[in-house]
């Protein structure tokens, strides 16, 4: 008997595994059909269907589905469905999550609808993913003109500037401030100088995505990248113990170009007095 009751789970088993080989090899066809007669949308969802019961078919149908998701991804996009677009992306991405074609095919369709900080987000992941991918890098690279503002290249070429602002951070340090918080990082000059000055805990934050990447790389190529706790939020979202584990001693920013006020600084600073600085007693 219980090998009667193996033999019928064994014959199950193979029922079902053969059912889901056609499937598979049927959906194949239906797709290939779609996109000889141009029925991009379809197309894919048959090749959705076959990647979720065939994922071993990732490496073979690969290209075949980028082909199929940027085309049908136009079609949407020529329509203004949105969101449909976007859901097919973000479905894609599920599953071939360290894709740097499909990624830098996002960006571009954040890029187009104004979406830039988005936009750069893929577009630095695609690099990073392949860094030999010249398309994601020309991208990146012209998506980073439009957001990072010109004051941040002409501040970092201050050497005046910045030496005054070393000397005060090392002061600062010196005398006492173990624990930093730089907000509005930049590109995280202010953050580098507090831990060569020999600061203790170093918390940076920045708003922008793109420079929030821009100032990771810097870090990470300056070798600080486990010294230098890097928040992307903006510091009046920042809470103690959640994203830093108490008040800090000194508190820096280079937040003083002419959107002083639009940026809100002023409140930033209001803040991190009431709620993320040490008080003096």
């Amino acid at each position: 008997m219980p090998n009667s009751n193996a033999k019928l789970h064994s014959n199950h088993r193979g029922g079902r595994e053969a059912s889901r080989r056609e499937l598979v090899s049927r959906s194949l066809q239906s797709a290939q059909h779609c996109l000889e007669n141009q029925d991009f949308g379809t197309a894919y969802a048959h090749y959705l269907l076959v990647l979720n019961l065939a994922p071993e078919l990732k490496t073979t149908v690969k290209e075949t589905f980028q082909f199929t998701l940027f085309k049908w991804a136009e079609e949407l996009d020529s329509l203004a469905r949105i969101q449909d677009l976007f859901n097919c992306y973000e479905q894609a991405l599920e599953l071939y999550p360290n894709d740097e074609v499909i990624c830098n095919s996002m960006g571009e369709h954040l890029f187009r609808m104004g979406f830039r900080d988005e936009a750069a987000g893929y577009f630095h992941k695609a690099v990073k993913l392949n860094p030999d991918f010249a398309d994601a890098k020309e991208n990146f690279y012209r998506v980073a003109n439009w957001l990072v503002e010109r004051w941040h290249f002409i501040m970092l070429n201050d050497a005046k500037r910045n030496l005054t602002y070393l000397k005060a951070i090392e002061n600062a340090v010196h005398s006492g401030s173990k624990s930093v918080l730089d907000i509005g990082t930049g590109t995280g000059i202010l953050s580098m100088f507090a831990k060569k000055a020999g600061a203790s805990f170093v918390y940076a934050c920045e708003l922008s995505k793109t420079m929030y990447e821009l100032a990771r790389d810097v870090v990470a190529a300056n070798n600080m990248e486990r010294e230098i706790k890097l928040l992307h939020l903006k510091s009046l979202d920042i809470e103690i113990p959640k994203h830093i584990p108490e008040r800090v001693s000194l508190v820096v920013t280079e937040t003083v170009d002419a959107g002083l006020f639009g940026e809100g600084i002023v409140e930033s600073l209001i803040h991190a007095w009431e709620h993320l600085l040490l008080q003096p007693k």
